[in-house]
């Protein structure tokens, strides 16, 4: 009893007619009739009632059907597995992202990895804002992460987007109702942002925005994640600075108001160690260069 014998089976009760089935398995009608009678006599069990005008499954045949296809899966799955580490695209890619920037990034880029290389696993480190992200990278802690350019000598970088940034502020907030504020408008007001430890790239454009309108940001309250700091904007805690891309969270309490200082505050990139010798992250970087075009850096242009 082989794979065959399995592929035979079903082929005859998809068509129920053993020249069809034959013509689908493009072999003989007797050869296939021969592997039918082999597998019955095997599991000692008649499949199919064969008359000279029909033929339809026998129930030990009926249930059999499902069985026979999980086997058949099972062992082309093997195969295309056997295949894939041969090819070298079977692998585990350990990523390291933060902000609601990297969770769009990465939502992307784990559907497209799982639909075109099932055999590549993610390992995926939440958390791990760009400057965490970049030490990883250099410390062989992880093998692709959402980083801001410039990077270390040694990693090699695919910029995706120039971020900007606006403002999150409670909805009975004073602010709420403008369309734009500048950063010198926030001066006296009390800021949630990310720890610094971080090295979150949105802290920084805070404080580069903040003393570029000559004051330095009262933090009320350090956040870990995107979700806390705009559940704390919503509780009335304080405002934040955040990217422009977090205006699809809706969260109760929060509007997003535009920043008049907030474009282009900084770049972001998926980097990766170049002498990295995993073949798995070759082909998700290679993944990575066709579903996100490389943007063009501001000093590139």
């Amino acid at each position: 009893m082989d794979l065959r014998h399995f592929s035979a089976f079903i082929a005859v009760a998809q068509e129920l007619h053993f020249g069809r089935a034959a013509e689908k398995l493009h072999i003989a009608q007797p050869a296939l009739s021969q592997m039918i009678r082999s597998l019955e006599a095997e599991l000692d069990a008649p499949l199919f009632e064969r008359t000279t005008r029909r033929v339809r499954l026998t129930p030990s045949g009926e249930a059999l059907l499902e069985p026979a296809h999980a086997i058949r899966d099972q062992v082309e799955g093997a195969r295309r597995i056997a295949r894939s580490a041969q090819e070298g695209i079977v692998g585990r890619v350990r990523i390291g992202f933060g902000g609601t920037s990297g969770y769009s990034i990465l939502s992307l880029l784990a559907r497209e990895v799982a639909e075109r290389q099932p055999g590549i696993e993610l390992e995926l480190h939440p958390q791990m804002y760009c400057g965490e992200a970049a030490l990883a990278l250099r410390d062989g802690v992880a093998d692709l992460a959402v980083i801001s350019p410039p990077a270390s000598a040694g990693i090699a970088v695919h910029v995706i987007r120039q971020e900007r940034v606006m403002v999150a502020v409670p909805t009975r907030h004073e602010l709420a109702g403008r369309d734009s504020v500048s950063m010198a408008d926030l001066e006296e007001q009390p800021f949630i942002t990310y720890a610094p430890s971080h090295g979150s790239q949105v802290r920084e454009a805070m404080m580069r925005l903040a003393d570029q309108a000559g004051f330095l940001p009262r933090i009320a309250q350090e956040a870990p994640d995107p979700y806390s700091l705009l559940a704390l904007v919503g509780a009335q805690v304080g405002i934040s600075i955040v990217v422009e891309s977090s205006n699809h969270i809706r969260i109760d309490g929060v509007t997003y108001v535009r920043l008049a200082e907030g474009g282009d505050a900084f770049t972001l990139a998926l980097g990766w160690r170049r002498n990295n010798p995993s073949k798995a992250l070759t082909r998700v970087v290679e993944i990575v260069q066709e579903i996100l075009p490389e943007a063009v850096p501001p000093e590139a242009e």
